[in-house]
């Protein structure tokens, strides 16, 4: 994870999403970059549940110049040198002068190793949802997900929402290199909420025998029936485990059905405490 993006407007998450991008940039010796993004034209009104309302109006040109004021004083405060070339060392970047638009970060992070957004909400000074949806889908690469409180540590203590998905399979190899670092990592499945495939145990062997410190763990869903259940639990084990990453795959359902009937990805983006490290 040596190439941070950090698409960087006014909400109220962004001293804790530029402070997790600082703590992996640590972590892994990273070059961190930021542009001020924008709405793209037209997106007014969303029917996302979890993303903010008909939030955009007139983009003014001094945003792009306060965005990268915010992200340089940020750097400049923690003492974060400017970065040049190659290889990437502990340092950031801001190469664009104008703001670019949400679909710029699903192409523009295809080049960088891992995309930091603010958790969505649907408040006015919240998050949007389509930068992520533009990360989500677009990039190809891991979102860190960032809630408003600023992070302490981040991937000390890993869940792993193992539901035996292709995409949730995907996003462990992403994340592989944060859980090589962890003290300690839970492979979490709920009974009743996976597709067929290999069970917690097996997917904590795997990573053990990738140098991961990896337990399993399988739990049931009880008497909870509602689609939201599989994401309840999971942030209830996360939080009784005192984690601070939860690593989990996006939408394997579908986006739709989520959209209207509820689900994990969907309760989890709408709740979720710590730092949630997601791919699709």
């Amino acid at each position: 994870m040596k190439t941070i993006l950090i698409p960087t407007e006014d909400h109220d998450a962004m001293p804790a999403v530029l402070e997790a991008a600082r703590l992996m940039a640590m972590a892994f010796d990273s070059y961190m970059e930021g542009f001020a993004v924008r709405p793209s034209p037209g997106t007014y009104v969303t029917v996302e549940p979890v993303s903010s309302l008909a939030i955009s109006g007139a983009f003014e040109p001094d945003t792009a110049n306060e965005a990268k004021a915010t992200f340089e004083a940020f750097m400049q405060a923690h003492k974060v040198p400017l970065g040049g070339q190659a290889p990437a060392t502990f340092s950031y970047g801001w190469p664009r002068t104008d703001a670019a638009e949400d679909a710029f970060i699903g192409s523009h992070g295809r080049v960088f190793d891992l995309i930091v957004l603010g958790r969505p909400g649907p408040a006015a000074e919240n998050p949007r949802m389509p930068p992520l949806e533009s990360a989500l889908f677009d990039a190809g690469r891991p979102v860190l997900i960032v809630p408003k409180t600023a992070p302490k540590t981040i991937g000390r203590n890993v869940l792993v929402a193992w539901n035996r998905s292709t995409e949730q399979a995907h996003t462990n190899a992403f994340a592989l290199p944060l859980l090589q670092r962890a003290d300690k990592v839970t492979v979490l499945m709920v009974e009743g909420g996976s597709t067929t495939g290999p069970s917690a145990e097996e997917a904590a062997l795997h990573l053990r025998r990738n140098g991961v410190k990896a337990e399993a763990l399988t739990l049931k869903k009880s008497e909870r029936n509602s689609a939201e259940a599989i994401g309840e639990i999971t942030l209830e084990q996360a939080a009784s485990l005192g984690c601070d990453l939860v690593v989990k795959s996006a939408y394997t359902q579908s986006r739709l059905r989520q959209m209207i009937f509820g689900g994990a990805t969907r309760h989890v983006l709408a709740n979720a405490t710590v730092p949630v490290l997601m791919a699709h």
